[in-house]
């Protein structure tokens, strides 16, 4: 355990606050305008993959903003460039509701998500900066609960944003959101990263970093599967507004309370696993989660691809996202955990492999169109049935204090 560990044994819960606030940036980038993407295409004259590739830079945004964020913080500690990319993510929230067509838009929100990629790169190297072992994987897994009530509150926000407003709004509204966690850094969370333990590598130092966690086995197998785990999500996410809405009729309402309460099933599985990674490791239930995962994810091909309707489909969903729950921050938790001397690097590539192999899914979503369901259902199989060969056949089984 490094010395920053040693000074805090628990959490404290106005950390856990802040971290799980600046974890959101995800969630809230991308879940609160999800009830809207069908009316912002229709608005903008564009298509269902164009539409989506709004989803799309805004992720390829975040992952490259952690790449970034993550080694710079190493660099020059955790404050300062989370300082700049909150500030970067308010003004860019707000200039995104002004975007004239949809091209702009898609380059705006590469802004967006570049600059909110900070909080949550730099939220995972502070839980890393402090504690260690099943501590920090319990943590990791009360973060995801809290981000995880960032799914089930801004679908339903937006939802109700878009009965007095339009998208727009929605941009408003996340500028918004902005300020208050950007108040909530600036008073409430101080440098976790001493100078003592800081390193000015340069460029070449970084790139040398990276390229050791790739072909570390203490950390490349557990990136991976998280991050195929994460991609048979984020085709849900990317794809689920058009098929509720479009496929099955559903209005952006109903489509947010279905999305609320998946939400609220991933968030229940972090917590149960929060309970028991002390005694199984998160290795073991990063496993599970992915079995999980692709159960739920084939399931959705099954009931898509024989036209069972809509509440087989609802229910292989639930499973898949319940199956996150496990992988997500066990995954983070079992990947970290041998990193004591590059947690910045570490949690950037996470971020990269989640955001960016997630990102570059959107457009496939929508390549049949905006009512058809079966690329969806096809890229979350892959996905799910990838994160399961990669930790079955790559990763070692390892437990952790």
């Amino acid at each position: 355990m490094s010395v920053a560990a040693a000074v805090e044994a628990r959490p404290r819960p106005s950390l856990i606050i802040i971290l799980g606030a600046l974890s959101s940036f995800g969630p809230l980038s991308m879940d609160m305008y999800l009830p809207s993407l069908p009316s912002l295409t229709r608005d903008l004259g564009a298509s269902a993959s164009a539409g989506q590739l709004t989803l799309t830079s805004c992720m390829l945004g975040i992952a490259l903003g952690q790449l970034v964020a993550g080694p710079v913080s190493d660099r020059l500690g955790r404050r300062q460039p989370l300082l700049v990319g909150l500030t970067g993510y308010m003004v860019a929230s707000f200039v995104c509701a002004f975007m004239p067509s949809i091209w702009p838009l898609i380059g705006v929100r590469f802004i967006q998500g570049l600059a909110g990629g900070s909080g949550i790169v730099i939220a995972r190297a502070v839980v890393r900066d402090l504690f260690d072992g099943a501590t920090a994987a319990r943590l990791f897994s009360t973060l995801m609960m809290i981000t995880g009530v960032a799914p089930v509150a801004a679908p339903l926000i937006g939802g109700q944003v878009l009965r007095i407003s339009s998208w727009r709004g929605v941009f408003v509204l996340l500028g918004a959101v902005g300020l208050p966690l950007l108040l909530t850094a600036v008073f409430g969370l101080r440098e976790t990263l001493p100078e003592s333990q800081r390193h000015d590598g340069g460029l070449l130092q970084t790139l040398r970093t990276f390229k050791r966690l790739m072909s570390d086995r203490r950390f490349a197998p557990y990136a991976l599967a998280f991050s195929l785990s994460f991609g048979a999500m984020f085709a849900y996410i990317a794809g689920s507004s058009y098929v509720l809405e479009n496929v099955f009729g559903t209005s952006p309402q109903v489509f947010s309370v279905v999305f609320a309460v998946n939400s609220v099933g991933f968030v229940a599985v972090t917590q149960a696993g929060g309970r028991v990674v002390g005694r199984f490791g998160p290795a073991a239930l990063l496993r599970w989660g992915v079995v999980l995962v692709a159960a739920g994810s084939v399931a959705v091909l099954g009931v898509t691809a024989g036209g069972a309707g809509l509440w087989p489909l609802l229910v292989a969903l639930m499973v898949m996202m319940a199956g996150n729950g496990l992988a997500m921050p066990n995954g983070v938790a079992a990947a970290m955990i041998g990193q004591p001397s590059a947690l910045g690097a570490a949690s950037a590539l996470l971020g990269l492999g989640q955001f960016g192999f997630g990102g570059l899914l959107g457009p496939l979503v929508g390549i049949a169109g905006a009512h058809d369901a079966l690329p969806m259902a096809i890229i979350m199989a892959a996905c799910g049935l990838a994160a399961v060969a990669v930790d079955f056949g790559w990763a070692r089984r390892r437990r952790f204090a």
